[in-house]
C-alpha cells in the first residue's frame, strides 16, 4: 500500500486515506456523543462539547472530500456507529477522568496515523495534506486538554489506554481496507 520512494500515492491509496479518515472522524463524533449522554451535567461537558464540535468540522470536511472524489465509505460504518457510542458511554460511566483517558488514547493513535498519511502524501496533494495537518493539530489539542484534565489519574490507566489504542488501530486497519 505504501508507494515507492519518490512516487505519489495512487488514487486507490488516497481513497483508502479518505475512507479511513471519514470513519475515524465519524467514530470520534460518536464517542463524544456517548460521553455527553452520561456526562452532560458534569464539569467536563463543555470541554467534551468543544472537542465534539471540532470533530464535526473534520467529519464535514472529509464527507465533502469523499463525495467529490467518489470514494465509498467503509462497510464497517454501522459498526463504528455503535462501537464509538458504546466506547463513549463506557468510558464516561467509569468517570470523567476515564472519558479523558479515552480521548488521550484515541488521539495518540490518530496523531501517529496522520503522520503516516502525511509521509505517504509527501509533496503531492497539498490540499489534502493541509486538511490532515489541520485536523491533526486539533487532535493534538484534544489530547493535551484531556491530559490537563487528569486522564492519567484514571485507575487502570495503562490497561484502559492499551485496550483503546489496540481497538483504534484495528478500526483504522479495517476501515482502510473494507
Amino acid at each position: 500500500m505504501t508507494p515507492a520512494p519518490g512516487q505519489p500515492p495512487s488514487k486507490a491509496q488516497v481513497a483508502a486515506m479518505l475512507r479511513v479518515n471519514l470513519a475515524g472522524e465519524y467514530g470520534a463524533k460518536r464517542i463524544y456523543e456517548g460521553q455527553l449522554a452520561i456526562l452532560k451535567n458534569s464539569s467536563s461537558a463543555p470541554l467534551i462539547e468543544h472537542m465534539k464540535e471540532q470533530e464535526l468540522n473534520h467529519l464535514k470536511a472529509f464527507e465533502d472530500w469523499v463525495v467529490k472524489d467518489r470514494v465509498r465509505p467503509t462497510l464497517f460504518q454501522p459498526l463504528w456507529h455503535i462501537a464509538g457510542y458504546a466506547l463513549g458511554v463506557g468510558t464516561a460511566l467509569l468517570g470523567e477522568k476515564a472519558a479523558m483517558a479515552c480521548t488521550v488514547a484515541v488521539e495518540e493513535v490518530i496523531d501517529q496515523h496522520y503522520d503516516h498519511q502525511l509521509a505517504r502524501l509527501g509533496s503531492e496533494n497539498s490540499e489534502l495534506s493541509h486538511l490532515i495537518q489541520t485536523c491533526q493539530a486539533e487532535e493534538r489539542e484534544h489530547r493535551d486538554l484531556a491530559l490537563k484534565e487528569g486522564a492519567q489519574e484514571t485507575p487502570v490507566y495503562p490497561i484502559l489506554s492499551h485496550a483503546i489504542k489496540t481497538a483504534s488501530r484495528l478500526a483504522i486497519w479495517l476501515s482502510e481496507r473494507v
